[in-house]
C-alpha cells in the first residue's frame, strides 16, 4: 500500500484546521446556501438520506447529517465514474471549531492529490467567507 490508501476505504483523503468561530457559526454557514455552494456546489438543500444535484452536475446522496457535528454524503462530479464518500465534521471547543473535510473511496493515489488540493482549496475559501 502506499501513502492514503487503506485496506476498507481505498484511498483517502483529509484536510482540517482550528477556526476561530464557535461550532454553531461553523455548521450554520456550511449548511446555509452560501456555505453549501462554496463545499458543495450551487444550487442544494440537504436533507438526510435524500440525494442532491448541484447546477454544475455533482450529484449524491446524504447519508447523515447530525447538526453541530457532521454530514456525511456520497459525492461524484459528473466527470467521474464513481462515487466517493465525503465527510465534514466539525468539534467545537469555546470560541474554537475544528474543521475537517474527509473524502473516501478515491481511485488512486493521483486521485487523491487532486482531491487533497480540492479540499484545501474549499478550507481556505469557508475560512475567507466566515471572515467576512
Amino acid at each position: 500500500m502506499v501513502v492514503g490508501e487503506t485496506k476498507d476505504v481505498g484511498f483517502t483523503i483529509g484536510v482540517s484546521r482550528t477556526l476561530p468561530y464557535p461550532v454553531d457559526v461553523v455548521w450554520e454557514f456550511l449548511l446555509s446556501p452560501a456555505g453549501l455552494s462554496v463545499w458543495l456546489g450551487d444550487g442544494v438543500e440537504l436533507a438526510p438520506k435524500q440525494p442532491y444535484r448541484t447546477t454544475g452536475g455533482t450529484v449524491g446522496e446524504v447519508r447523515s447529517l447530525h447538526e453541530h457535528d457532521r454530514v456525511r454524503l456520497t459525492w461524484r462530479p459528473k466527470d467521474w465514474d464513481h462515487d466517493t464518500t465525503v465527510q465534514v465534521a466539525m468539534r467545537g471547543d469555546g470560541a474554537k471549531t475544528m474543521l475537517r473535510f474527509h473524502q473516501e473511496w478515491l481511485a488512486d493515489a493521483d486521485e487523491r492529490s487532486r482531491q487533497r488540493d480540492h479540499w484545501k482549496a474549499v478550507m481556505d475559501k469557508v475560512i475567507d467567507a466566515l471572515e467576512r
